[in-house]
């Protein structure tokens, strides 16, 4: 359904039942709910799976102007509203995780759990001399194809990057960008020790996208949080190993 915030319009989804322990899922930079569509229909078994394209990804129609990490953060809880949810565990993929441990930050007590696959939470290169910002304004599709091929490390997955290239394909050169840019401004590393909340941390060791010692980094923050490492995974294990992501979640929070 889309659901009306401000002017712009959120596509979202679910599955599942509607009295279970809910669950959110945010996806990363341009990439659409469908980064969770696999883990989730797994989840939705035990679960109330909820997830949605943010601002400049997928379905959803906002003004670029619109883009700013208060905004995304701020339109986690329009979508729970409108569920009529009261609290839920929040799983976020790359970029997302912004978003997610910045709700988590905002409204603790709406927020019981959070899951972060490949997670980035802060942007060591400043915008002046990042070469991939430099790609997306000077070669959007050339950028996006390298972006797909480093995201998928992993054998035999021409699919799934076939799969995500189109879900990218989306996103405009101007959404994408912004997207980026509010990303690039927040830094949240002197705030993690705030969030009190279970946190299981999922990362792919074939990640070069997101460090993995970022993920190290960040469990050593949190005061209560897990790190798993995916043997031979990318940077979206959400669609290269939906079964093990699924079954982290479902043994870290019980099956629900």
């Amino acid at each position: 359904m889309f659901i009306d915030v401000g002017d712009a319009k959120i596509y979202a989804t679910s599955f599942g039942s509607t009295t279970s322990p809910v669950i959110v899922g945010i996806g990363g930079w341009i990439g659409s709910w469908e980064l969770w569509a696999d883990p989730f229909s797994i989840l939705s078994q035990s679960w109330h799976t909820i997830a949605y394209d943010h601002r400049g990804a997928g379905a959803t129609i906002a003004p670029v102007d619109s883009i700013t990490f208060n905004t995304l953060v701020d339109d986690v809880f329009a979508l729970l509203d409108a569920y009529k949810v009261g609290k839920c565990v929040l799983a976020a993929e790359s970029a997302g995780a912004l978003t997610a441990l910045g709700a988590a930050l905002k409204h603790p007590e709406r927020i019981t759990g959070l899951v972060i696959v490949d997670g980035m939470y802060f942007r060591a290169t400043s915008p002046e001399k990042d070469m991939f910002l430099m790609g997306l304004r000077k070669a959007y599709s050339a950028t996006l194809d390298r972006f797909v091929e480093t995201c998928i490390p992993e054998p035999d997955c021409d699919h799934i990057k076939r799969w995500g290239r189109q879900i990218i394909d989306r996103a405009s050169q101007e959404d994408a960008i912004a997207l980026y840019l509010s990303a690039s401004e927040i830094d949240l590393r002197n705030e993690l020790s705030r969030i009190s909340q279970p946190a299981l941390v999922l990362h792919g060791e074939a990640d070069v996208i997101v460090p993995i010692e970022d993920a190290r980094r960040l469990t050593g923050i949190l005061p209560n949080a897990k790190l798993t490492v995916l043997p031979g995974a990318g940077h979206v294990p959400t669609m290269t190993r939906p079964g093990e992501v699924a079954r982290e979640i479902m043994e870290f929070f019980g099956s629900a």
